[in-house]
């Protein structure tokens, strides 16, 4: 088995994401973490498209089509807001 080490603070955000998701210890959150980490690189999304988010994507994308989507300066002026704060 190896170990790997990691300095205070960042032991101490992994001791407390450990415990507030029922992790025993932070060596099993940890694991649990590099897991899923790398087996996002080659795991299929499908799991992403669930019925209700792909329902919500066709009902955006019959109201574009229908022209009531958002203009393209009020998507701007959202994002020139979230840039400033």
């Amino acid at each position: 088995m190896h170990q790997i080490q990691l300095d205070d603070h960042l032991y101490q955000e992994a001791e407390r994401r450990a415990s507030a998701t029922g992790f025993v210890t932070v060596d099993d959150y940890v694991a649990d973490v590099l897991q899923h980490d790398l087996r996002e690189e080659t795991e299929n999304l499908e799991h992403l498209f669930t019925p209700e988010r792909l329902a919500y994507i066709d009902r955006a994308a019959a109201q574009i089509d229908a022209g009531q989507g958002i203009p393209s300066e009020q998507v701007r002026d959202h994002f020139r807001q979230k840039l400033k704060s």
